[in-house]
């Protein structure tokens, strides 16, 4: 299992491969393909639970999830998504980022900039990875964030800021090209994961299901598809019921 040490230093000489898993099969493939970083993501509530939103996700639920990936995938860096208001406040941040820990996480992410949590997650001796530009919690449109010159340059300053707080990575999604690669040069030492951010950034990270594709329906424009799972499995599982049938 790397170490957030070796995980850092990855932005000087590679770039971090990151996927969401929500169960121990899933996690125990990426294990085997070689994967830096399993994120255990609320986006759990969309692609495995059938739910509209990630808000609609709790923490009972995502221990539930962490305790299968980490059994699926012993010697991988597992990042737990803290929940819609699972890190309202000082208190609860602290009280749950724990929970996640004693389940099998080895760090924690969290959405936006509340800078206050993320120095006392430090503080705490827990390892956070943020989030930035779209961020699904909170978003009111799932259009592409940063996109004016205000908006990057509040991006910008978060990142640094989050940075200082003491992530040791930070995951940026559906931003322009420009900006990730921006946000990338200027934070020297802490990894920026792109998840639709363009190529300039120093690692990868994409829901398994969109990766594999698992859906019927149309992925998100930055969701590389690698493979097509739906369509092999539903002609695998039709031919299991004729093969009963007959």
């Amino acid at each position: 299992m790397k170490t957030i040490h070796e995980l850092k230093a990855m932005k000087r000489v590679s770039r971090i491969a990151m996927i969401t898993a929500y169960d121990a099969c899933f996690a125990r493939m990426a294990e085997a393909a070689g994967i830096d970083m399993i994120l255990v993501g609320d986006s759990g509530a969309n692609v495995v639970l059938g739910y509209a939103s990630t808000r609609e996700i709790g923490m009972d639920e995502m221990l539930i999830f962490v305790g299968a990936v980490r059994r699926g995938a012993p010697n991988t860096h597992v990042v737990a998504d803290m929940p819609w208001r699972s890190d309202v406040d000082v208190p609860t941040a602290l009280h749950n980022a724990r929970r996640f820990m004693q389940a099998g996480a080895n760090s924690v992410k969290i959405e936006g900039a509340p800078l206050e949590i993320l120095y006392a997650l430090e503080k705490e001796g827990i390892p956070v990875v943020g989030h930035l530009g779209l961020l699904p919690q909170t978003a009111t449109s799932f259009k592409q964030a940063g996109q004016t010159p205000q908006e990057a340059a509040q991006t910008l300053a978060d990142a640094i800021a989050v940075a200082k707080a003491g992530a040791f990575a930070i995951v940026l999604e559906h931003v322009p090209d420009s900006l990730g690669a921006l946000v990338a040069q200027r934070i020297a030492d802490v990894p920026i994961i792109g998840i639709g951010a363009g190529n300039a950034v120093d690692g990868q990270v994409l829901v398994l299901h969109d990766a594999l594709g698992m859906h019927p329906f149309r992925q998100p424009p930055f969701a590389k598809k690698f493979v097509d799972i739906y369509t092999q499995g539903v002609d695998a599982l039709r031919r299991y019921a004729e093969f009963v049938r007959t």
